[in-house]
C-alpha cells in the first residue's frame, strides 16, 4: 500500500489510510522509517508527509523539516502532529512535480511511500534534486518491483486493473533506483525489505530502502 501519495488523492483514500496508518506502523513500518531518517541532519524538506507519521524519528541534528502534503485532511493531522515533534516541523500544501522551495535550499530530502503514486516521478525527482544543496542527501523508502518473475508478473498485474483504484494511485512495480540515477542522483544506496513479512510474499510487499546524493560541485569535498 501506498502511505503517501502527492497527487491531489481523493479523500475518501486519504481518510481510509488515516485510520490504518497506525496500525502499519505497529506492523512493522516504524523500523523502516527510523531507518530512512538515520543521519538526517540540517535542513529537511520531507515530500508527500501523509499524516506526519514520520516526525517523531527526525534526529535531533535536524534543525528544521518543512514538510509537503497535497491532501487536506492528511495535512490536518500532520499539522498536529508538527506540534507534538520534537524538532521544528513546518507543514506546507503542495506538490512534488512542483515545489515551492528555493533551489540547493535543503541538505537532505525525505520521499516516503510516494514516488509509487505521482503523476510524473521523473518531475518529482528533478524537483527533489533541484532543492538539494550539493551534496545534499535524499533519503527514500518506497515500493519497488519484485526480484522473483512470478512475483513481478503479479504486481503488473495489479498495476494494470485494480490497486491503482484502490490505493491512491499507486503502482507497485515500480524501478525506484533506476528513476533514482535518471534524476541525477550518484552514490545510491539501497536494500530490499519486505514489509509485511510475510510468506509467500504478497505482490505488495517489496521495498527499497535507501539514500542518494546530489553530486558537489568541482572543488567541494
Amino acid at each position: 500500500m501506498s502511505v503517501t501519495s502527492v497527487a491531489r488523492r481523493s479523500s475518501g483514500f486519504a481518510r481510509f489510510y488515516a485510520r490504518v496508518a497506525p496500525a502499519m506502523d505497529v506492523g512493522g513500518v516504524t523500523e523502516h522509517r527510523r531507518a530512512l531518517l538515520a543521519g538526517v541532519a540540517g535542513r529537511v524538506l520531507e515530500v508527500g508527509a501523509g499524516t506526519g507519521a514520520n516526525f517523531p524519528h527526525y534526529p535531533p541534528e535536524v534543525t528544521e523539516v518543512i514538510a509537503v502534503e497535497p491532501e487536506p485532511h492528511l495535512r490536518r493531522l500532520a499539522e498536529t502532529a508538527a506540534r507534538a515533534a520534537r524538532v521544528p516541523v513546518t507543514v506546507t500544501d503542495g506538490v512534488a512535480e512542483h515545489l515551492a522551495a528555493p533551489d540547493r535550499d535543503a541538505d537532505a530530502v525525505v520521499a516516503c511511500l510516494m514516488l509509487c503514486s505521482v503523476h510524473d516521478r521523473d518531475t518529482a525527482l528533478a524537483e527533489m534534486f533541484r532543492v538539494l544543496r550539493p551534496g545534499g542527501r535524499l533519503h527514500f523508502f518506497e515500493h519497488v518491483r519484485a526480484d522473483h518473475p512470478g512475483l513481478r508478473r503479479a504486481q503488473r498485474v495489479l498495476d494494470a486493473t485494480v490497486w491503482p483504484r484502490l490505493n491512491g494511485g499507486c503502482h507497485l512495480a515500480t524501478d525506484t533506483a533506476a528513476a533514482v540515477h535518471r534524476a541525477g542522483f550518484t552514490n545510491v544506496r539501497s536494500r530490499k525489505v519486505n514489509w509485511p513479512e510475510t510468506r509467500p510474499t504478497l505482490p505488495f510487499a517489496p521495498h527499497i530502502l535507501g539514500t542518494a546524493d546530489r553530486p558537489a560541485l568541482q572543488g567541494e569535498a
